[in-house]
């Protein structure tokens, strides 16, 4: 099954996507089963980043190649950063790119678990249990503000910096699918979206031992991957079994 929030006359939605429509939900299948009240179709919808979390968890480096070409050392144990909320946009919506970043500006493709049930001292079988579904994020960043600043408030946290979407996906063995990054319709990556050094559930049963998840609650897993963009670019993000996530980039003040 999957999921989505759409913006229908400037209200939020849930909704069920089908092939053609997407079904709008009187609430949030995270908190039961809600009945479909409408529908609008899937060619004019306008989307919005499949959940905002209660908590948004990212894991920093997690695949062996990213982490041999940054010189870091392969992490002993799962551990875990924050991201802000402010900083999602959804599929379609573009990345808006600051006047005043210079340098490398990136994307990085990832694949996002999303919390469906309230969960502490996770065992690995309640780890598996407790994803509701599974979507795609862009983890934006602007290295030279990455590097100068104390902390990632602005590298990776500034507005439109994490798109997320187009949906969640509840039906599909997400570690065995596979990830390709585009840029204006150009490959620029392609790897097994699985190859991490700590797998989500790994992630669960270590968080878990000291925090409370609850639904709606996402952890980006991290990226092998990088690429550089460009004002005027269109970035794609695909995950075979899920979906693609594809997002224009504007510099700020201007349209393109």
């Amino acid at each position: 099954m999957r999921y989505a929030r759409v913006s229908v006359d400037g209200r939020p939605m849930w909704g069920r996507v089908g092939e053609r429509d997407v079904s709008l939900l009187s609430g949030s299948p995270l908190e039961g089963e809600p009945e479909v009240i409408g529908a609008v179709s899937r060619s004019t919808a306008v989307w919005l980043p499949p959940v905002v979390p209660p908590v948004f968890y990212a894991v920093g480096y997690n695949y062996p190649r990213h982490i041999a070409h940054a010189g870091a050392e392969t992490p002993a144990r799962p551990e875990v950063g924050y991201r802000a909320n402010n900083a999602l946009t959804g599929h379609g919506s573009p990345i808006v790119k600051p006047v005043e970043v210079e340098g490398r500006f990136e994307a990085e493709p990832e694949l996002v678990a999303v919390i469906g049930r309230t969960v502490r001292h996770a065992t690995p079988e309640e780890a598996r249990e407790a994803v509701f579904g599974w979507t795609i994020g862009n983890d934006v960043s602007a290295r030279t503000w990455q590097h100068s600043d104390r902390t990632f408030w602005r590298s990776k946290n500034s507005d439109t910096f994490k798109p997320m979407g187009p949906w969640i996906e509840t039906d599909v063995d997400a570690l065995a699918q596979t990830t390709v990054l585009r840029v204006n319709g150009a490959e620029h990556a392609r790897f097994p979206t699985g190859d991490m050094v700590h797998d989500p559930f790994d992630f669960i049963v270590e968080m878990t031992r000291h925090l409370t998840l609850h639904p709606g609650d996402v952890l980006w897993m991290g990226a092998e991957s990088t690429c550089q963009l460009e004002p005027g670019d269109t970035v794609e993000i695909e995950i075979s079994g899920i979906g693609v996530l594809s997002n224009p980039v504007h510099l700020e003040g201007n349209r393109a």
